[in-house]
């Protein structure tokens, strides 16, 4: 046995080794995520001339982590989601607040819908005390979300994704979503227990090749299961590259801590 393989690598990048089985990722034994179509394994058809949007929660890369981890994983999304609909209505439509359903991680992956509907940014920094009364920009939004989770489950992990490089995108859409990546990133500084899956800095560009494999309108199965590998791989490189941030895991929503740590 290679101990080394499962410490952290100042060499390494995340997303260089995929473990297929989740690596550590499996310490989390409930995961909610919280996300748009592509976190819902959407599909989407087209017959006689007319589009159809189908979110398929079994195809979505949140299960297929489910069925890698043995782990439970909640499904808090829907085509079409953005972060000011999610903090207004849907949180609380599909449980996400509700007591039964806290998670130990949450898995946020939100930011297309809100960019494509020229909405306003919003200031990370301001986030934290800010609510939606106050503005409803992506920023605000996003910071509530968190927000509402923690004040029921204050030692929860949230990951954060950005955006991927997506060459479909206009040169202005493009530029705003680097600005916006930009302040997702950001909101790892504002709260704790926060981390970046930054898809935009190293996941592969999702190019014409990209999307004749794994797109069909929306993503196709198989990449629904690539983004889920994805996500376990990097996941795990964070947990091995900040063990001591991971150790009471278990201890999340219970009233238990070792010397109040973490």
């Amino acid at each position: 046995m290679d101990i080394n393989l499962y410490y952290a690598d100042k060499n390494e990048k995340p997303l260089d080794r995929i473990v297929d089985d989740g690596g550590f990722c499996k310490i989390f034994r409930t995961i909610g995520v919280i996300g748009d179509s592509l976190s819902s394994g959407e599909f989407e058809s087209f017959e006689e001339g007319i589009k159809g949007y189908h979110d398929f929660y079994e195809y979505s890369w949140g299960q297929f982590m489910a069925r890698a981890l043995g782990s439970k994983v909640y499904n808090f999304s829907r085509g079409g989601m953005t972060t000011k609909a999610f903090i207004e209505s849907f949180g609380s439509q599909c449980g996400a607040f509700e007591y039964e359903k806290l998670c130990q991680a949450y898995i946020i992956a939100l930011g297309i819908n809100d960019h494509n509907k020229d909405g306003a940014l919003g200031d990370p920094y301001k986030s934290k005390e800010l609510t939606t009364w106050d503005d409803d920009s992506f920023m605000t939004c996003y910071g509530n979300i968190i927000k509402a989770i923690k004040r029921k489950q204050p030692k929860a992990k949230f990951f954060l994704v950005t955006m991927p490089d997506d060459t479909a995108y206009s040169a202005e859409k493009i530029k705003k979503r680097i600005e916006w990546n930009e302040a997702i990133r950001a909101l790892a500084e504002v709260f704790d227990n926060t981390y970046i899956i930054d898809l935009e800095k190293y996941a592969p560009t999702f190019d014409e090749k990209f999307r004749k494999t794994f797109f069909l309108g929306h993503m196709t199965p198989t990449g629904y299961i690539l983004i889920a590998k994805m996500v376990m791989s990097y996941i795990d490189w964070i947990i091995r590259n900040n063990p001591s941030d991971f150790n009471q895991v278990g201890f999340i929503g219970t009233p238990y801590s070792y010397n109040e740590e973490k």
